[in-house]
């Protein structure tokens, strides 16, 4: 892997790219799926947000990696993880785990690997969040300990960048885009799930449909700079779904759930 700028990964030695619907932090047993029982190798794996990075104390992640490295490196796999709702951004935007086959990608990173030039952006809103409000610690009080455990963050949803955007621009041709959640045009378009939440979380429906609204204003920006976009894939929503829209495949997966690009 070598990085052309900050927000540049490339995997050269990939043979396969598989995207991967949410992991909630179930690290060993994703690898395990991806290298032993599908048997992958020479790929790399991309888990579309709510990875699970957050909720223990930053030894826990690097102990992990550890017990997965030995298998990673011996099915020549590599697993890169976009930010969901339920991370730490500080883990991907702030200070980044940066391993040898095992990295966070901060947001509006673009990752080059099997012929493909993907963007990847993360986070969404946790309808439930008034729950973990209530239970997080004042880590925002602390400011020197941006990794402390939590199980909630105020800066979770997604945000529109547009100077990343046009530094993009003028330097790669996306063809495809993951992120955690979606465009408002795409499954789930239902906020029927959410009601329950609206009753103690007078806010959440309007930041729901912001969240998708940066989802679609990132879409409108590459179909205007004609970027040669066919793919997008994401989470978030724990159901799979895949349609064609205007040249573009969506694809939503659900827990776990794998699909080669």
């Amino acid at each position: 892997m070598k990085s052309k700028i900050l927000i540049a990964y490339e995997f050269p030695g990939v043979k396969h790219v598989v995207v991967s619907g949410d992991i909630h932090g179930d690290f060993t047993e994703f690898v395990f799926r991806c290298c032993k029982k599908y048997g992958m190798t020479d790929t790399l794996i991309i888990v579309a947000g709510d990875c699970g990075f957050g909720f223990e104390r930053p030894e826990y992640y690097k102990d992990v990696y550890i017990k997965c490295s030995k298998q990673l490196s011996k099915s020549n796999n590599w697993i890169a993880f976009v930010r969901g709702n339920h991370d730490n951004p500080a883990y991907f935007n702030q200070q980044p785990i940066k391993h040898r086959r095992w990295m966070t990608l901060p947001d509006y990173s673009v990752v080059k690997a099997c012929g493909h030039t993907i963007l990847c952006v993360g986070g969404a809103t946790s309808i439930d969040r008034m729950w973990r409000m209530t239970l997080r610690q004042f880590h925002l009080q602390q400011p020197d300990e941006p990794l402390i455990p939590n199980v909630y963050w105020i800066d979770e949803g997604p945000t529109y960048d547009g100077l990343k955007l046009e530094t993009i621009n003028e330097l790669y041709t996306i063809d495809a885009v993951i992120t955690h959640t979606s465009p408002s045009f795409c499954e789930l378009v239902s906020h029927q799930g959410i009601q329950n939440w609206t009753i103690h979380d007078e806010d959440l429906m309007d930041d729901v449909k912001a969240e998708r609204n940066v989802m679609d204003q990132l879409h409108s920006y590459l179909k205007s700079k004609k970027h040669p976009l066919r793919y997008w894939y994401y989470g978030h929503f724990h159901q799979s779904w895949h349609a064609e829209i205007d040249g573009v495949t969506f694809r939503m997966l659900d827990i776990m759930e794998l699909c080669e690009l």
